[in-house]
Formats: C-alpha cells, structure tokens, sequence
C-alpha cells in the first residue's frame, strides 16, 4: 500500500488521499479548497491523471470532501464513485447548488470586472457547470452501512456510520496478500456523540494505518445543553437592538440542526415567533432528503417525526425560494432570523445579507460553524476592521456570536474517546484536516501520552505502508 496526502494536510479543507493498493489506484475524496491561500489548487489540473484512477470513495457529501469530483470528471475520471444512499442523494444536490453558485458568480465577477475596467480572469470562469455534475452523478453507486465491499482480489473496503452528517462514513480497507494483511481507516470527519438526527460515530478496535481529522483537536465545545441558552439571549438581545440575526449556515446538517433548536425555542414561548427565513435552495432540498432517510437518523430525531412534531415547521418559518423573495428579505421592516449559505460566507446568498447587516450595529452575525482560515467568515469572527463583500468594503460594525457546541465535528475530548476504543497501537496515525499548529500539537500530544507512531504530513507526502 502507498498512499498521497492530496489535500487536507496540515489545514481544513481539499481533503483528499490516493491509495494504491491491492492492484488499485483509488481516490478517497476531493474536496474543494476553501481556505483563500489554497484557492489556486482548485484550478490547478489534478496531480493524478485522472483517467487512472479505478474507484472513488467518498466519505461524505460536504463540498470540503467531494466539491471537486465534477472537475475530476470533467479531466477524465470515469470510474466508479461508492457512497452511501444518502450521501448519493446530498451528493447531488450539493454539487448541483456548488456548479450553479459557481456559474453566478462567474458572471457577476465578469461583469463587475469590465464595469471596473479590469483584465478578465480565470474566475470569470466557472471552475465547473451544472453539465459537468450531470456527467458526474451516473458514476456513483450507492453501498449500505456495515457491508464488505470487494474492490480487486483481496481489497475490501467497509463504510461505517461517521455520526458527522446524513450518510457520513468511515471508511475501512482491509488488503490481503502473501505478506497477510493491512487494514487502513480513513475517519472521515469525525461527529460528535448524542447529537439531533444523526447516530453516534462508530469506533475502531484495531487498525494498523489511520488517517483522521483534527479540526477541533486543541478545544472542547460547549456543554450541548447550553445551545439553547446561548442561541435564546443572542436572538432575545438582537431583538431588544431592532437587528437581524444572520446565520451564515451550512446547508446539509446545520440548517437542520438550527431549525430543531429553534423550533423548540419557539414551541417553549422561549423567544417569539418571528420570522425565520431559511434563504437557501439547497438547504431546502437536503431537509426534504432528511425524510427520505429516516433509517439514518437516531432514535430522538425519528420520534419528532412519527409524532408529527417535525422541526422543519413551526411558527415563523419562512423557506425561501425565490431570488425575488430572498431581496425582499433585506426590505422587511422589524427583526428577523436569516439563516443563508455558504456557512464560511465563501459565496452564495449569505453575502447579500451580509452586505446590508455588516454595518449595522443592532445586528448580529452568528457562527455555527468552523470558519476556515482567510475566509470570509473567519476574517469577520477575527472582527476585522473592514471586510469585503461583493466587491465592497465595509466596515465590521454588527455583532458577531459563535456557538461552538453546534459543530457536527468532535472535540478533543470526543477525538481521544474515538481513539480510546482502539485496544493496540496503529502501527502509524497520519493526522490531517486541521490547521497546522492543530494538526501538529495534536499529533505531538497523541505521541507523548501514548506513546504511537504519529505524524502530521503535508501536501503531496507519500508514505508507503508496510
């Protein structure tokens, strides 16, 4: 076995890993590169021709793990794409919503680009269309949880429950040869335990190879309980300022998650029924895929729903589905929750909220999410002095909050839980998809009190394992 750190590698997003193995060239994710001193890899030709690789496995279907596979497909890859069903049905619709964003804004920059006088660019190109993802979804096929699946003599590979979104997984490869055999773990983005909707990660008695996340690893989250304490006073005070309360929100799990909370909160009297505007298509359509996969969902998240007390209604709510009503939001008078994507504020119809909240001191940006480095998102949690949104500058004048304990990653108390359940030492743990420091103090903490073999590589390493 060999494999390539593709992406992912001492930062947060681009995850992506080839393995050569058991006579296969196999790609395990690729993802789009979010993070703004790495955007230039998005357009970079892939580092593996294409036309090679035999198989894809795909961990989930977050645009940071599978927002490039229309590109890879568009150089030549051909082969199969393995998830699970309902990452098969996120899949599609996030890749679709990504191809559109990039078609719109494509022109927008191009427009505003000669309207400005300058030289035309790469990003007045779509770094994929709507076409290249209709090309794309004919190659995945869809595998259960739990089930062995040959990919050549003697390789097999298993996707177990992640607990990180719907249809997340961990991928297990087990390789046998006159040598014995090898099993490799990729952990995909790990979740946390006892969350909304999604059952808890699975865990790992023995691996000899394992490559896993480490976006939280240097911090705990909030107690969960406090979430509804916290999101509660942000909303009661925003709406004592006359403001709006503006959620960048990512569209698979996130948008979810702040609808449950909220609909309890306004189901317990304990903030008003005001209007609540979920301000993206694609969040709309993974919520109605939601309640096509309740065997996916845990036990509490399946109760609401046969006891007709579904989170995606409840008084206030407003699903957006027109760009006509999403201006019309802005133009409402009074306060309003304005939940909108990108979560990392990187495009879509968040940066229109944005632009007319920024400013405004009553109001508040509230982050449930991880914002990568150099993005939009973190430079106005950073509270930068100014920031640019659509080719303006403004000044960071609205309130900024952040809910940690929303995050769909586990912390470093969760990450050595998921550790502990391992009763031998790997014989190497590859640390990935943190920020360096992250990534390398977490590997030398997992060194020094367990005493493994750990290492945190960085783009394009190979390694090969014995």
């Amino acid at each position: 076995m060999k494999i390539t750190f593709l992406g992912a590698a001492r930062q947060v997003t681009g995850s992506c890993y080839f393995l050569e193995a058991g006579g296969m060239r196999i790609l395990v994710d690729c993802g789009l590169y979010q993070e703004r001193p790495f955007l230039e890899r998005n357009w970079s030709p892939f580092p593996v021709q294409p036309d090679t690789i035999g198989v894809f496995l795909l961990t989930h279907a977050h645009l940071d793990h599978s927002g490039l596979i229309p590109k890879l497909v568009r150089e030549g890859f051909s082969g199969t794409i393995l998830a699970t069903e309902a990452s098969a049905d996120l899949l599609s619709i996030a890749l679709m919503d990504s191809a559109r964003i990039q078609e719109e804004d494509a022109a927008f920059k191009k427009k505003r680009h000669k309207k400005e006088g300058r030289p035309g660019s790469h990003p007045e190109i779509p770094l994929y269309t709507v076409e290249d993802v209709e090309r794309t979804m004919p190659l995945v096929e869809e595998v259960l949880y739990e089930k062995d699946i040959p990919l050549s003599d003697g390789l097999t590979v298993r996707f177990r429950d992640a607990g990180h979104i719907l249809g997340s997984a961990m991928l297990e490869l087990n390789g046998r040869n006159d040598g014995g055999s090898r099993t490799i773990v990729f952990s995909g983005d790990i979740g946390q335990w006892d969350k909304p909707f999604v059952r808890d990660p699975s865990v790992f008695e023995k691996a000899d190879y394992i490559v896993m996340e480490s976006t939280y690893a240097d911090r705990d989250h909030e107690d969960p309980k406090s979430i509804d304490e916290i999101l509660r006073e942000t909303v009661q005070k925003t709406l004592r300022a006359g403001g709006n309360i503006v959620i960048p929100t990512f569209a698979i799990e996130r948008a979810q998650e702040l609808m449950f909370f909220l609909s309890r909160l306004v189901r317990d009297k304990q903030i008003p029924a005001l209007p609540v505007y979920l301000d993206s298509p694609m969040a709309r359509e993974v919520t109605e895929a939601f309640r096509r996969h309740p065997g996916d969902l845990d036990e509490e998240a399946r109760a609401l729903f046969e006891a007709g007390t579904s989170p995606f209604d409840f008084p206030g709510l407003v699903i957006v589905k027109t760009i006509e009503e999403s201006k019309g939001i802005n133009s409402v008078r009074g306060s309003a929750v304005i939940m909108a994507g990108s979560g990392m504020c990187t495009g879509g119809r968040i940066k229109h909220h944005l632009l007319y909240n920024i400013t405004r001191p009553e109001s508040t940006i509230l982050f449930v999410g991880y914002q990568a480095r150099e993005t939009l998102g973190r430079q106005i949690l950073e509270r930068q002095a100014q920031v640019r949104i659509l080719g303006q500058t403004l000044p960071v004048r609205a309130q900024v909050a952040k809910i940690n304990g929303f995050s769909a990653h586990a912390d470093r108390k969760a990450l050595d839980r998921w550790l502990d359940a391992l009763r031998t030492p790997p014989r190497r743990l590859f640390v990935n998809h943190g920020d360096a420091e992250v990534a390398l103090r977490f590997a030398d903490r997992v060194r020094q009190e367990r005493n493994w073999n750990v290492e945190a590589p960085e783009y394009r390493d190979s390694r090969v394992l014995d």
